[in-house]
């Protein structure tokens, strides 16, 4: 194991952590009169639209949780979540117990997606913002809001669906989210029905997406884990699968190196390295298709900021779990793509979008989709596994 390497990364993600990427969003983006978060924001952070995404909300209030949870107990981080876990309560919720994706500044609502994610996100913010504050309302809150994803994730709860019956399929999105959303709900306030879930997220994540025949995870599947082999079937993710695979290997840590759920892990980032990194230019494609064809969507040879924020991770947990030198190369390869092209020297924090030769495609930092988050979620957790690791 490379000791000095992983010293020099722990100072790396920390630095970068508290004086470039969170300087840039805090204390700025707190809405001081309406509440929530002023996200949308250009390179150089200013303001091109005063909406607010109800899932970066959540997130939003997760980072500065966790930040007073495990970094350092500033009392501008516990006042800053508070004032996004108040801006979900009063005005994210419908009355029919859903939660919106995209509401005004004040809080009107504009949008509902199909999906349960802004929930997701509210959960671990609940979390950690009732283990930062010791409120048990909101601890409550938490556990009662993830028992509805569980509720939508089975049926038992029905959402309305974008698609007609005639091809059915299912997503690894959720089960991937859902179990990382237990982990983190386990881990920070405890719950028991945690343990248990995410065996079943584990299970059928392993079951139906991932292919071992031809190294491959999929995105969709069909229910009973079959290949669709429609456009939309065989297209593949590998910064979605990737994240996944760090999500598994976490667990594995989480269960004393459960050797398993190391090798399934590793298994997953293997394949959608081999899928996903671009040999020419550097970087993660954002899409591609399993069987090499053509691929729908126009944006599928850019290269996206969270990908290569989830292959960070996941290459330096799988290097610190396995001591495998493959890992730590590959951690070192996305490590400086990265911070070489996404990383803006002026103004601080990471450009979301490029194109495929890693030339700049938009200067927005933060819109319906992009915000504090996959960026600040991969410098604290980098840190902190360092941190523990050399610690040990």
């Amino acid at each position: 194991m490379n000791t000095l390497y992983l010293k020099e990364m722990e100072s790396w993600y920390k630095n970068q952590l508290l004086t470039n990427t969170l300087p840039f969003w805090f204390p700025r983006s707190v809405d001081m009169d309406f509440g929530g978060y002023l996200l949308m924001r250009d390179a150089d952070g200013s303001l091109i639209d005063d909406d607010k995404a109800v899932w970066i909300q959540g997130r939003a209030a997760w980072l500065l949780s966790t930040l007073y949870n495990t970094v350092e107990k500033r009392e501008e981080w516990l006042q800053g979540a508070k004032a996004g876990i108040d801006f979900l309560l009063n005005h994210c919720f419908d009355t029919d117990g859903r939660m919106f994706f995209h509401v005004t500044r004040e809080g009107r609502p504009l949008r509902k997606r199909r999906y349960f994610f802004s929930e997701t996100f509210a959960v671990i913010a609940f979390a950690a913002y009732a283990a930062a504050s010791g409120d048990e309302t909101i601890a409550a809150k938490a556990r009662e809001l993830f028992g509805t994803c569980m509720q939508y994730a089975s049926g038992e709860k029905q959402l309305p669906s974008k698609f007609t019956a005639t091809r059915p399929s299912k997503g690894i999105g959720v089960p991937m989210i859902l179990m990382n959303t237990a982990q983190q709900l386990r881990e920070i306030i405890g719950d028991e029905r945690c343990d248990t879930y995410i065996d079943q997220c584990i299970k059928e994540i392993e079951a139906c997406f991932v292919k071992d025949g031809i190294r491959c995870v999929m995105e969709q599947v069909a229910p009973d884990g079959s290949i669709i082999d429609h456009i939309d079937g065989r297209t593949l993710n590998p910064g979605h699968a990737i994240e996944g695979a760090w999500f598994i290997l976490h667990e594995a840590v989480y269960r004393n190196n459960d050797p398993q759920l190391i090798q399934l892990g590793c298994r997953m980032l293997d394949y959608m390295w081999e899928r996903g990194w671009d040999k020419e230019y550097g970087g993660i494609f954002y899409f591609r298709d399993v069987y090499d064809k053509p691929v729908q969507e126009y944006w599928q040879d850019m290269k996206f900021w969270w990908p290569h924020n989830e292959a960070i991770i996941a290459t330096l947990l799988a290097y610190i779990i396995t001591g495998n030198e493959k890992y730590r190369q590959w951690h070192e390869l996305v490590h400086r793509y990265a911070y070489d092209h996404f990383s803006d020297k002026e103004h601080g924090e990471w450009f979301g979008y490029l194109h495929r030769d890693g030339s700049i495609a938009q200067t927005a930092k933060g819109n319906l989709f992009k915000g504090p988050f996959h960026l600040p979620r991969q410098e604290w957790y980098c840190y902190r596994l360092l941190h523990n690791y050399l610690k040990k």
